[in-house]
């Protein structure tokens, strides 16, 4: 695949007209918190003073994964199409906040093992049946893992709206994600696998049995994209193409969990600037999760314990980019409203 160009937003100039508006505002310095930071991130995205939060968008990826056979799993497979059908019945999570919140609500099959025929609001980009085991053999061929990223990307380029937010499911991607974050982020494998869709302590350490013996398989793969291909799986390949295009057409990137976190992560290894576009909605209960994000750098909007995926995190954290464009927009100034400033000599 051929990696979109992504810019930073790095704009010294217009960094500081954002700060000046950012602090000229009726308040305190910094009595905003995390809304100043994300004020002055959504500005460098845009490029403008005069943000906006237009047409938000959430997008899950749906896929099933080969490693299940390993019984890394408390759940069976099926459950992938059943909840991708409890998606397309208005039935889930993410189908409440999102409605909640004014997101646009995409599902796409990008590889589940399950035959859906035809259906209203169900996107059709499978690229295979779920992927292959990779505790035996890579999950995917590099062809099939360049297909899900170009499809990721096709589907972004065609949105409207300057706000994606990424979602998934998929029965044992916290398996494909959690090696992924110890291939490309260097962490020991103990420190990223977590009980995912409830495991006993005895699952999660055969999660871990499974991953450590895949990597030992697979040693000889580094590259970001053969990491991906060999660990990951379509929704995570996907999602890590359509972050990409997204980037690139400067498009806010509101970022979910642990599974979507690890297809950020290989995508930021393939074009670093990803980074300065990605808002990051919370901080999952899964185990390896605030590694992950320490690994991005990143600083989390909310901590509500969640670990469900589907981009609950990222719908709910929606409002908190409205909040952060109203108040920059709308909110008084000191001079407009006539309110002494903080006197010189504190």
């Amino acid at each position: 695949m051929r990696l979109p160009s992504i810019t930073t937003t790095a704009h010294p100039e217009l960094a500081s007209r954002l700060d000046d508006a950012i602090n000229n505002k009726t308040k305190p310095l910094g009595s905003l918190g995390a809304l100043e930071s994300l004020a002055k991130q959504l500005g460098l995205i845009q490029q403008t003073v005069a943000v906006s939060v237009d047409r938000p968008a959430v997008i899950v990826f749906a896929g099933d994964h080969g490693v299940v056979a390993e019984g890394i799993s408390a759940y069976p497979q099926d459950v992938t199409w059943q909840m991708v059908e409890n998606f397309l019945a208005d039935g889930a999570a993410i189908n409440v906040f999102a409605r909640q919140n004014g997101a646009a609500l995409y599902i796409v099959d990008a590889g589940v093992n399950h035959d859906f025929g035809p259906r209203p609001g169900l996107l059709d980009r499978k690229v295979a049946h779920g992927t292959r085991n990779f505790a035996l053999e890579p999950a995917m061929t590099a062809e099939q893992c360049a297909t899900a990223m170009e499809h990721g990307a096709a589907l972004v380029a065609e949105l409207p709206g300057n706000v994606v937010g990424f979602g998934e499911m998929g029965i044992g991607n916290t398996t494909a994600a959690a090696a992924l974050m110890h291939k490309l982020a260097g962490v020991a494998v103990a420190d990223c696998v977590g009980a995912g869709t409830g495991l006993s302590s005895q699952g999660v350490l055969r999660k871990q049995h499974v991953i450590e013996a895949a990597v030992e398989r697979h040693a000889g793969v580094s590259d970001p994209l053969g990491v991906l291909a060999t660990f990951g799986g379509f929704e995570i390949a996907m999602m890590a193409g359509a972050m990409l295009q997204a980037a690139s057409m400067r498009k806010t990137l509101l970022i979910d969990g642990f599974i979507v976190s690890s297809a950020l992560l290989a995508a930021s290894r393939m074009a670093p600037a990803i980074l300065d576009y990605c808002v990051f909605a919370h901080c999952s209960d899964e185990a390896g999760h605030r590694r992950m994000l320490e690994q991005l750098g990143a600083r989390p909007l909310l901590q509500l314990g969640m670990r469900l995926g589907e981009g609950t995190g990222a719908a709910l954290a929606l409002p908190l980019l409205h909040a952060a464009a109203n108040f920059l927009n709308e909110m008084a100034t000191f001079s407009s409203a006539s309110v002494s400033e903080k006197s010189a000599t504190e």
